[in-house]
């Protein structure tokens, strides 16, 4: 299993890097204005194809049917050391990860950015809300894989994956930290910690209320948080 983990990672990054590298050399022969742009946001585009890969290699694992062991493991493991005293709190952590909390606060954030004159904040922030639920429900329907049923259970919408709640999330807190990055840089690192926290705390409830697998959450927060990333490298190639 570690040299199969090893394996996988080394493939990952090796793709990146060529996917990096032949984006430069695109960009230099058919686009040379989009150079500067790309290379000054250098690390946002080579954690986007990291994002991008891997929710792909996974997804491949699950469709295949690879990762279901480790799925299994992860979940009873997880069973087995979270005290039971904690489900209260991870069911009100799951809340925040809702559409019915999220979209509200993203057409309020919009709206704000908008009479800011923030227009392209409001723009990254709409679109990752709107093409990440737009995501989840294509996904869940085009692959309809089973939510665990190791122990009883809330019922939950859709297929298993990708899990909702942590995609959403993933993209709303991106966004935030991207906007507020470029509105308030000063306020980036606390926001940047504050979504991981966030994302963290809502994947594992996920998990800890036994409504997805662990290859389920995986593959959401990397699409979330892949979507305004590369939202916002295709927007300012969009003002070259």
């Amino acid at each position: 299993m570690i040299f199969e983990f090893i394996e996988d990672t080394t493939l990952i990054v090796l793709t990146v890097a060529c996917l990096y590298f032949a984006l430069g050399a695109y960009t230099r022969r058919t686009q040379p204005a989009w150079s500067a742009p790309l290379e000054k946001r250098r690390l946002a585009v080579l954690l986007t194809l990291l994002l991008a890969v891997s929710a792909i290699k996974v997804s491949e694992d699950v469709l295949g049917g690879e990762s279901g062991p480790i799925d299994t493991a992860i979940l009873v493991f997880i069973r087995n050391h979270v005290p039971r005293a904690l489900t209260g709190f991870f069911e009100a952590i799951t809340v925040t990860g809702s559409l019915s909390v999220l979209l509200p606060l993203a057409a309020a954030a919009t709206i704000a950015l908008v009479y800011a004159k923030r227009r392209y904040e409001a723009q990254l922030f709409a679109a990752s809300m709107i093409i990440g639920a737009a995501m989840v429900y294509l996904i869940k329907t085009a692959v309809g894989r089973a939510r665990p049923a190791l122990w009883e259970t809330d019922w939950y919408w859709g297929s298993s994956f990708p899990s909702g709640h942590t995609l959403i999330v993933t993209a709303f807190a991106t966004a935030a930290v991207v906007c507020l990055n470029r509105i308030w840089p000063a306020a980036y690192k606390a926001a940047l910690w504050t979504a991981l926290v966030w994302i963290f705390l809502v994947g594992m409830s996920r998990l800890v209320l036994g409504v997805h697998w662990p290859t389920d959450v995986l593959v959401a927060a990397c699409i979330g948080a892949f979507l305004p990333l590369a939202m916002g490298v295709v927007l300012d190639l969009r003002r070259t």
